[in-house]
């Protein structure tokens, strides 16, 4: 593990060109890793706009398998050209019925250090994941790169303190959340400061209660559903954040963009006997954590 490295977040807007999607991710990528970047994520289902505002068959045929898709054999190219860690999001086909929203961790010389499948899948208006992906089978697992031990979690996962836990207990020095979220427009008014707010604030969270560092890559730009007309207005403001929760670099709304900040391994170990909450957990305490419900 390297004592300290740098990490990029590339923030992009999707066409509905997967050849210039890749193109432009590649190209953003090698410009990470000019400015110094030694490991590299991009935002969730990065190769498409975000078809789940609504339901229709014929969109799995945008999904690929892996190892073998286009995106990760170009993404393992550019890895190795870069020598740079790459966390490359996916459509993953497994089988006739069965796909996933998953990500790759591709290693700085081109090989595959890694395999996430997303383990919570929302079901919202214009959201509608459930449709699409088959929940995630492979656990929150950490996964040893050239830089150090990392972990991706995807987007919905977010939101669940147990995934973050389960990353960092298994080693990993920076979670990271590859993301496609946004506002409904016509309410963005009303309820959108406090859903930005809210997601800032739990993955800082996750920072905090974990002693870790936390990375969230968001697409920017609207993109309209043109069967349906429904919009979803992303919102961009990918950031990383230290074991503090202290924000270290943050993108802006609507701008394509790369942010970066340091990862500091003797930094994360300071905080951690500081703020000692991995060493005083009551681990004989916590059984009924895997109920649904405690009645």
């Amino acid at each position: 593990m390297l004592p300290t490295f740098k990490t990029a977040l590339v923030q992009m807007s999707m066409s509905a060109d997967k050849t210039v999607n890749l193109a432009k991710a590649a190209s953003m990528i090698e410009q990470a890793a000019d400015g110094g970047a030694r490991l590299i994520c991009l935002p969730e289902m990065f190769m498409t706009p975000y078809f789940c505002q609504r339901e229709d068959s014929a969109l799995f045929d945008l999904a690929e398998e892996f190892p073998k898709s286009e995106t990760i054999t170009t993404l393992r190219a550019v890895a190795k050209k870069t020598k740079s860690v790459v966390i490359a999001p996916i459509f993953e086909r497994r089988a006739p019925g069965v796909y996933h929203n998953s990500a790759g961790i591709i290693d700085a010389d081109g090989e595959i250090a890694g395999f996430y499948r997303k383990m919570h899948i929302p079901d919202d208006p214009a959201f509608y994941e459930k449709y699409y992906f088959t929940p995630g089978d492979l656990g929150f697992k950490a996964f040893d790169t050239k830089v150090g031990r990392i972990a991706t979690l995807i987007c919905w996962d977010q939101w669940y303190p147990e995934g973050a836990r389960l990353a960092a207990l298994n080693g990993a020095v920076i979670l990271f959340y590859p993301t496609a979220i946004g506002w409904h427009p016509d309410e963005k008014s009303r309820y959108g400061a406090a859903q930005h707010d809210a997601w800032r604030t739990v993955q800082r969270g996750h920072a905090i209660a974990n002693g870790v560092y936390v990375a969230a890559t968001n697409r920017t730009g609207l993109e309209t559903d043109d069967k349906t007309g429904s919009k979803l207005e992303f919102w961009g403001q990918s950031f990383i954040c230290d074991p503090q929760g202290v924000m270290l670099s943050e993108a802006s709304v609507e701008k394509e963009e790369i942010i970066s900040a340091d990862v500091d391994v003797k930094h994360l170990e300071t905080i951690r006997r500081n703020w000692p909450f991995l060493r005083d957990r009551r681990i004989d305490a916590y059984g009924d954590i895997t109920k649904r419900f405690i009645e």
